[in-house]
């Protein structure tokens, strides 16, 4: 028989990426919505473990959706990764009366949300990532804006490149994975683009290319550059000893987690939210919310954080041709 579930705790958890606040406003509101109480949990399972658990109205979410960042603040917390430490969040839910959480993070969140399945608390994740990394997903809450607003400032990078005939080098996040890399390769029309995924190393092939287009005529060259490869100020110098061609390095940081969300964002959190509080009101539990082929869907956690992800290769074929 489906568990009745009354009252939900939300917590945001691993790095925060915009449109988080419109997940959370969606939960609080869908959850009201269906007489369910909603209790936000601070800073994560950090918080969890510490009890900053605070009740939630639908006031409590209003002016929310166009902010970047999370309402309920974000920390990581190796205790929650014990047994022990995921045995006493489970209790404090209990204590509290949460007998379901939404979860909004991603892979590293989503094994903690099984856990706390597993010890008898409903957990739904809902995938909050500016990386795009989660297998089981088309769509992750975050990416949109972030590459949005890679690509933004690498334009105006490109402006200033142009102007001095330099070769620049612009690093993007992306520790594992090259999606922001791969799509800002491809909007901002980059000459080369360096993805964890695929790049072999091989600095003297983007030597010759960078002198071989610049004997073709090409004023200058920009190269995307994803953190896991990383050293762009380094690889800039190399590349203006071998070349001669003035090189720049700029490293976009973390400018691309904040900002106001796109529609995009607000829209797809909006619904994922609100499906993650139909799911628990459904009695459901260790469930992943995921955008796929068109669809709003849900996996077993366990089932989605086994799933793999890797670059498609006809969009980095395409990269490779648009680049020429």
């Amino acid at each position: 028989m489906a568990k009745t579930v009354k009252t939900i705790g939300v917590l945001t958890s691993g790095g925060d990426a915009p449109g988080m606040n419109a997940a959370i406003r969606a939960v609080v509101r869908a959850a009201i919505a269906k007489g369910i109480k909603v209790k936000g949990i601070m800073r994560g399972y950090a918080g969890l473990l510490q009890e900053e658990i605070i009740d939630m109205e639908s006031t409590s979410v209003s002016d929310t959706i166009n902010r970047g960042g999370t309402i309920l603040y974000t920390a990581r917390c190796t205790e929650f990764t014990t047994a022990e430490g995921q045995k006493q969040g489970a209790e404090i839910c209990h204590k509290h009366g949460i007998d379901g959480i939404v979860v909004i993070g991603g892979d590293g969140s989503f094994r903690g949300a099984g856990k706390l399945s597993a010890l008898g608390v409903n957990t739904i994740g809902v995938p909050g990532t500016i990386d795009l990394d989660i297998a089981c997903t088309d769509y992750t809450i975050g990416f949109d804006t972030a590459v949005n607003t890679a690509m933004d400032a690498i334009d105006k990078v490109r402006d200033t490149s142009t102007s001095h005939e330099r070769c620049s080098i612009i690093e993007v996040m992306g520790r594992h994975a090259g999606y922001i890399a791969l799509w800002c390769g491809i909007a901002n029309g980059a000459e080369d683009i360096l993805l964890p995924e695929r790049y072999d190393g091989n600095e003297q092939m983007l030597i010759n290319r960078i002198i071989d287009n610049r004997k073709r005529g090409k004023k200058h060259n920009i190269i995307i550059n994803a953190e896991g490869i990383g050293h762009s100020a380094s690889m800039a110098r190399r590349i203006e000893a071998a070349t001669g061609i003035e090189t720049r390095a700029t490293i976009l940081g973390h400018m691309q987690r904040g900002g106001t969300p796109t529609c995009k964002d607000r829209v797809y959190a909006t619904i994922m939210g609100a499906k993650a509080v139909e799911l628990l009101a459904d009695g459901k539990s260790n469930r992943v919310m995921a955008y796929k082929n068109g669809n709003y869907v849900d996996f077993d956690i366990q089932e989605a954080l086994a799933m793999t992800k890797d670059i498609p290769e006809d969009q980095y074929d395409i990269s490779k041709m648009m680049s020429r």
